[in-house]
This record gives structure tokens, sequence and C-alpha cells, in this order.
């Protein structure tokens, strides 16, 4: 949004307003998940998720690495720190199945194709450590929301179980942790469309049941 200064008609002072962009975050986020939830489980009969490898890095690493960026510049340290992190984890899944990166190569053997047992662990050790990050970022959500608190606790849920799943080769457990991933997608999305649909531009808007009474007189009087 801008205003112009009507005293100087010919060299005008605009004032800007930053846009929010923690909802293009959220809902990068959400299909990042969605995807590797999806082919986690191998919808449709797919079984090789490189085909995510351009969305993981366009829309949901690069793009929200951007949006950490503009959290930055609106002094939002909380927001910085989420969508970074997050954007620079979806640039660093869709990195182990990128063909050129090697990642995987380096699992596997050149004569029979076969992957290495250590690749399951090595998967795992990579999701404890976000798991690890997740639950501080958790802390961090409490007086926020009831769905972005619910997001980041389903968030927890899915990374533990799918570490699990790895370290143990559990199929079962595997499973159980790419369906959070889908509780988490849905929940990245309610939080994302609840932030865009603000200001007007749709007839309704999305509750996201706020955790602490500010918030709450804040949501009211919106």
């Amino acid at each position: 949004m801008t205003a112009h200064d009507s005293e100087r008609p010919v060299l005008r002072i605009v004032h800007r307003q930053l846009g929010n962009a923690a909802p293009l975050g959220l809902l990068s986020f959400a299909t990042g998940m969605f995807l590797i939830s999806s082919f986690g489980v191998h919808a449709r009969g797919i079984q090789k998720p490189n085909i995510m490898i351009s969305v993981l890095v366009f829309f949901g690493g690069i793009c929200q690495y951007f949006v950490g960026i503009m959290e930055f510049v609106s002094g939002n340290t909380f927001g910085t720190t989420v969508f970074a992190s997050y954007g620079a984890f979806n640039l660093s899944y869709a990195m182990i199945y990128l063909p050129g990166s090697g990642i995987l190569a380096a699992y596997t053997d050149a004569q029979t194709g076969a992957i290495d047992e250590s690749f399951n662990q090595a998967i795992a050790l990579y999701l404890w450590a976000w798991f690890i990050l997740t639950g501080f970022l958790t802390i961090g959500t409490v007086r926020s929301s009831w769905v972005l608190l619910m997001d980041f606790i389903m968030l927890d849920f899915c990374l533990a179980l799918l570490a699990t799943g790895f370290m143990a080769d559990s199929a079962s457990v595997l499973t159980a942790g790419y369906a959070f991933g889908y509780v988490v997608a849905f929940l990245s999305y309610w939080a994302g469309i609840a932030g865009l649909y603000t200001e007007g531009l749709t007839p309704f808007k999305v509750p996201v049941f706020p955790l602490t009474t500010q918030e709450r007189d804040i949501q009211g009087g919106a």
C-alpha cells in the first residue's frame, strides 16, 4: 500500500508499508510437506521422489528463504529463524535426491545399484537433528495461536516417527510419520490462508484461535 504527499505533486513522497510475508512462507512449507508425505507413502504407486526436487528447491526452499529475509526486514526474529531454517530444510532434503549432488550415489553400489544400509541411518540422524531444532522452535509458539502451536507439535511427531522409522527400518512407522506430515501440511495451509485472507480480501476470516488475551483482542477488533 502507498500514500502520496499531495503537497509535492511533482516529486511526491511515497510512504510504503511492507506486506506480510508469513503466509507465503507457511503455504510454501505446506506444499513441500504435502509432496514429501505423498512421495513417502508412494502415492499413485510412484517409487522415485525425484520429481519433487524442483518444488522443494524453488518454492519450498528459495521462496521460503526469501520470506525469512523479509521477516528480518520487518524485525521479526522468530519468523526469520523459522522460515530461513525450513527453507534450508527443503533445499537440503531436495539435495539428497538430486542426482548431481552425489549424496545418494555415495550410498549406492556402483555395480549392483543397491543402496547401502547405512543410508537409512544417515537419514535418521539428519531427521533427529531437525527434530531437535523443531523442539526449540515449538516453545516459541506457545503464545501465538492454537493452529500454529499444533502445527509445530505435529511436525515434532512427524520428524520423530520418520527418524525412528528409518533407524529401525520399519515401513509401518515411516507410514505413520508421513501421515503426520499430511497433518502438518493441513495446519500450515490453515495458518497460511488465515494470514492471507485479511484486510478485507475475503468476506470471511479464518480463525487461528489465539493463545493470548492480547492476540484475541487484536483479532476481535480486526
